[in-house]
């Protein structure tokens, strides 16, 4: 019997989720648009379960977000399935700022892209490597914003914004991702805000 991508996953999250690496091996196999319908099947239940079973299991770094292979300053998108009542379906597009060492960088920039962006703002970040857990996983920071007077944006980019005002605030003030590797393209994060989870979970596939 036939079986969706997402079908396939959700199930494998559910069966194998002591077993990582054989999830891992799924996603690595499907195509680029197989991986984006995978990942956006996800239920906040399966979020939640791979999120705790992928802790420890691979390391993902900075490099992994946005290839070395990538020139700098050009955006990398990383689609998305959150666990929110509506509106889903979201986009995280990062960069690298220009003279940044391709394979190490010491950070990177970007934003999210979804349908609300009008009314809640461009929601930018600054990425690093979680000063926790360093090597391991990566902090998608929304506390800072990149320097709008000497960082250069990717063409079509919005201009930068704090998240500290009006009703960014309520969506991204005071919040930090964490973001831990389940596959080559793929992550799975959990926000908290004010250094608390809030019980909110994302997956993210890269490109190819």
């Amino acid at each position: 019997m036939s079986t969706t991508p997402g079908a396939e996953l959700r199930a494998r999250i559910a069966e194998d989720a002591g077993r990582p690496a054989e999830i891992a091996r799924f996603l690595d196999g499907l195509s680029h648009a197989d991986r984006v319908l995978a990942i956006r099947d996800l239920r906040r239940a399966d979020q939640r379960r791979l999120y705790e079973a992928v802790d420890g299991f691979a390391a993902v770094a900075l490099a992994d977000l946005v290839p070395p292979s990538t020139p700098d300053v050009v955006p990398v998108r990383h689609y998305g399935k959150n666990t929110l009542p509506a509106f889903t379906h979201f986009e995280k597009r990062f960069a690298r700022g220009r003279g940044d060492d391709a394979a190490k960088p010491a950070e990177l920039y970007g934003f999210n892209f979804q349908s609300m962006s009008p009314v809640t703002g461009p929601g930018y970040f600054v990425a690093v490597d979680n000063p926790e857990r360093k090597g391991r996983e990566v902090w998608v920071d929304y506390r800072r914003v990149p320097d709008a007077a000497t960082t250069p944006l990717p063409e079509g980019w919005p201009p930068v914004r704090s998240n500290e005002r009006g009703l960014s605030v309520l969506v991204y003030g005071h919040m930090v991702d964490t973001l831990r590797r389940v596959s080559e393209h793929v992550t799975i994060g959990s926000a908290a805000k004010n250094g608390k989870d809030i019980g909110s979970w994302f997956a993210l596939c890269r490109e190819a």
